[in-house]
């Protein structure tokens, strides 16, 4: 927000900002309920146009040097790092983030995804370099062979709400560093800050075309960047449902895609465990984005032995956190995203009442006349077949589940239609591990929920195709070409 008030945001399209065919919508703090800015609705015929500016800018920025790439990256990195407060400050009033979080997590990851993309290693290309075999069909002969990774093309990106920074980085920074190029489409809820990033490239010496960003309420924004003939891929991070309405476009022109859907990450809470570090880590649910994280361990799966102390203890955790307004330093739980939502996790909540779950802690509005927010909330008694053990609430909401020996453990955290992240905690590393390598998750955490940002991150099941993070982000962003010659 300027000091003026609120700004009107108009679109990027070809290098150039353009006032939307469809007017503005207004952007909404989710701690104030005022209008932090107004953000531009794109038409159909825009969209096409962003599309189109792409591929004209595609075959030149393809043909440019890596080391001319990374350093538009590495610009971009250091203007985003530059600018980290006032960025942040708007990422807080868009989201409801707290300061730290806005700082750190969005902001300053963002930048650091952009650094990192700007240092790809020649090692990062490689498939293997080169393989001589006989010739065909047994002939006498060699044959020489090249495998490459060349662009995909327009990549169509299509972000997430909980993180303005973090989310659209990931995708732009190593998309642009293999070659291809972009059109961003913003989640509706906080696209301000995706402009401030396009912003950023703009003058860190990104040509025209090589990134654009439209946005909008409107389904049609979305499917005409999706379905535009000009788009080789589609990256989106986002719910299963939409999700599996993107993969049916795709199909259709056999797109590529790469996929990162919704969560129920279990966390499987051993009789061996140490009970204080798996509250600490399980609680975060209730703090990081107000539990609007895909990757948060929502679902926990405690032993017997350990059940009724975990309870105890996440119980006392959730009554800790001082829930309010995000800019306050005191504040751990800010609001989530809207009033549409709140209203939708608070529905869970009661769902979970009906089912038969015992409201531990939270449960009830927190007093404040203004501002989306919820209290952290901790089911107990849940069985796995309740819609709260089920579904994604994508709230400040943990649900958790006794069972008995390390099979039905096992059983239960594989019995979902999720599996982005799990979790095991257990003092056994040996055993830890073990119930690891058969959990059906893209990724699984031992007495941890931290990331190694380095690792690949994708789903199983109907949390998503496709990974990246690291090197797998190139790799997502290419596709692999063999050339071969006679030896």
């Amino acid at each position: 927000m300027s000091s003026q008030g609120p700004v009107r945001q108009r679109l990027f399209l070809g290098g150039s900002w353009v006032e939307p065919d469809g007017g503005y919508y207004a952007v909404i703090d989710p701690a104030t309920e005022e209008t932090v800015g107004w953000a531009p609705e794109a038409s159909r015929d825009q969209v096409h146009a962003a599309c189109a500016a792409a591929r004209e800018a595609f075959g030149p920025w393809s043909r440019t040097a890596p080391e001319e790439r990374a350093a538009v990256l590495a610009r971009a990195a250091d203007i985003i790092r530059g600018h980290l407060v006032p960025y942040a400050e708007l990422a807080q009033a868009e989201t409801g983030a707290t300061t730290g979080t806005a700082r750190g997590m969005q902001v300053g990851v963002g930048a650091a995804r952009f650094r990192r993309y700007a240092r790809v290693e020649p090692a990062e290309w490689a498939i293997p370099p080169q393989v001589n075999e006989a010739g065909p069909m047994g002939k006498a002969g060699v044959m020489g062979a090249l495998a490459v990774r060349q662009p995909v093309g327009v990549v169509t990106c299509i972000t997430s709400y909980n993180n303005p920074w973090a989310n659209p980085a990931g995708k732009i920074a190593p998309a642009l560093a293999m070659g291809n190029t972009v059109v961003v489409k913003p989640a509706p809820q906080d696209p301000l800050s995706v402009y401030r990033m396009a912003q950023a490239l703009e003058a860190a010496g990104a040509p025209a075309g090589v990134v654009n960003v439209v946005s909008g309420r409107a389904v049609e924004v979305g499917e005409a960047a999706v379905s535009s003939p000009d788009v080789d891929m589609v990256s989106f991070t986002g719910s299963t449902a939409v999700g599996q309405r993107i993969a049916e476009v795709c199909g259709r022109d056999m797109k590529r895609q790469l996929m990162e859907l919704g969560g129920k990450g279990a966390a499987v809470v051993l009789d061996d465990a140490d009970v204080g570090s798996a509250a600490a880590g399980i609680g975060t649910t209730f703090s990081f984005y107000s539990g609007q994280i895909c990757t948060a361990p929502t679902r926990v799966l405690a032993q017997r032995g350990v059940y009724d102390r975990l309870v105890e203890q996440l119980a006392a955790y959730a009554g800790r956190l001082t829930v309010g307004d995000p800019r306050e330093a005191s504040t751990i739980v800010g609001p989530v995203i809207s009033a549409e939502h709140r209203d939708r996790v608070e529905s869970y909540v009661e769902t979970g009442r009906k089912e038969g779950a015992v409201v531990v802690a939270g449960g009830e509005r927190p007093p404040y006349e203004r501002g989306f927010y919820v209290a952290p909330t901790l089911l107990a008694d849940c069985t796995n077949d309740m819609r709260v053990a089920r579904e994604e609430i994508f709230g400040p909401v943990v649900v958790v589940i006794p069972f008995g020996d390390e099979e039905e453990g096992i059983a239960l955290a594989n019995d979902s239609d999720y599996g982005l992240i799990d979790y095991v905690w257990s003092s056994d590393v040996a055993r830890a591990f073990r119930v690891a390598r058969r959990l059906r998750a893209g990724g699984v955490g031992i007495n941890t929920v931290g990331r190694n940002m380095e690792a690949p991150f994708g789903g199983f099941k109907k949390s998503g195709v496709g990974r990246d993070v690291g090197s797998y982000a190139l790799h997502a962003y290419s596709e692999v070409q063999a050339i071969v010659w006679p030896g």
